[in-house]
């Protein structure tokens, strides 16, 4: 839903990035006081747009990857699929990745799957990768996974890392078809996405009720409805929550608070690995495909 903070555990940062963002918060700062319309737009966009760098990292990924491409169209948005194996003969693992990430960044998943005689699907939301559209926030991400999954069918299981973690409880409260879930490093609450949005670029705290305001107009659905918590006691998929206590881009309690409001819920806990690395830690990728292959 926002691009956060960085952690120096999970990610470089690059001179580049910080004049940016340097940049950015000098303009809010003066203009959250001085022209708080004009901020408040630009505001709302910004927490609307991926970074170029899941453009630019799916395409070097594209020519090595192993995985066959189609195109589908949902909700009028061209949305880039990959497949490993035959997800129609095949028990297949649906990945949703997370904020300016993209599918090919799951193909080593995919590859162990495909040595286990399964298969697997990725994709890129939109804004995302391959995927057509310019701008992207939650209620984009759930529909995108609701429609991909509705096109392949039943999933064995569906992995989602952080903002795709939290489209994947939501999109399951609304009739996604997945036996099992596994959610890494997931969100939970877009308010506080929202604050953190707002403590990274310097925006003003009087203008985060307006800026919840202008996506709710951009979207038409209320912050409020994109709340995970309360819709998680009702889910009945078996649910694996893996999460590191050192995450610095979502914090940590939230996915305790997955592990807690799941019914059933298992856990693992990680450390020094951080927001990103998480995603490429053997043990996790292990623990996390053992648990997809489970069968119910």
């Amino acid at each position: 839903m926002t691009p956060h903070p960085t952690s120096r555990k999970t990610r470089r940062v690059g001179p580049g990035f910080l004049v940016k963002l340097a940049a950015v918060r000098a303009r809010y700062t003066l203009g959250s006081r001085f022209a708080p319309g004009n901020t408040l737009r630009h505001a709302a966009r910004l927490f609307c747009t991926p970074f170029a760098s899941s453009r630019t990292r799916a395409r070097a990924a594209a020519p090595d990857s192993q995985a066959v491409r189609r195109d589908i169209t949902v909700d009028g948005v061209q949305v880039a699929t990959y497949t490993w194996g035959d997800p129609v003969r095949q028990p297949f693992v649906l990945f949703s990745h997370g904020w300016s990430s993209f599918g090919l960044r799951f193909e080593p998943w995919a590859l162990a799957l495909r040595e286990a005689g399964m298969a697997a699907v990725a994709f890129d939301q939109p804004s995302h990768g391959h995927s057509g559209g310019h701008l992207v926030t939650l209620p984009e991400f759930i529909a995108t996974l609701r429609g991909v999954g509705q096109h392949f069918g039943e999933a064995a299981a569906v992995v989602g890392h952080s903002l795709g973690g939290a489209a994947v409880s939501l999109a399951l409260s609304q009739g996604l078809a997945a036996r099992r879930a596994v959610l890494i490093s997931p969100s939970i609450d877009p308010v506080a996405a929202v604050a953190r949005f707002a403590d990274l670029v310097r925006l003003h705290p009087r203008l985060r009720e307006p800026l919840h305001a202008q996506l709710t107009e951009r979207t038409g659905v209320p912050i409020a409805d994109l709340q995970a918590a309360p819709l998680l006691p009702s889910l009945a998929q078996p649910v694996l929550v893996v999460h590191d206590r050192d995450d610095a881009d979502v914090p940590f309690s939230e996915g305790e608070e997955y592990a807690r409001l799941w019914p059933g819920a298992e856990h693992l806990w990680t450390s020094g690995l951080g927001h990103h690395a998480i995603l490429a830690d053997p043990d996790v990728v292990a623990r996390a495909l053992d648990f997809c292959r489970t069968t119910p």
